[in-house]
């Protein structure tokens, strides 16, 4: 099975196809995505001392 095509800013939310995301792709060396890649849906994020936990309710988790 393939991998589904991330379509959407983990930061920000917005279309890849849209802007320069050259600013998201420099924050998130250092903060957790925000926005799920597949549906642009708002995730839930954790962060602790070893690293980050993301979760989609529609795709799952994500970790660092």
């Amino acid at each position: 099975m393939t991998a589904p095509a991330v379509t959407f800013c983990d930061r920000c939310g917005d279309s890849l196809t849209q802007g320069d995301h050259a600013s998201c792709t420099a924050a998130r060396r250092l903060e957790p995505p925000r926005y799920c890649p597949q549906c642009r849906r708002r995730m839930k994020v954790q962060v602790v001392p070893t690293g980050w936990t993301a979760t989609c309710v529609e795709h799952g988790d994500t970790h660092s």
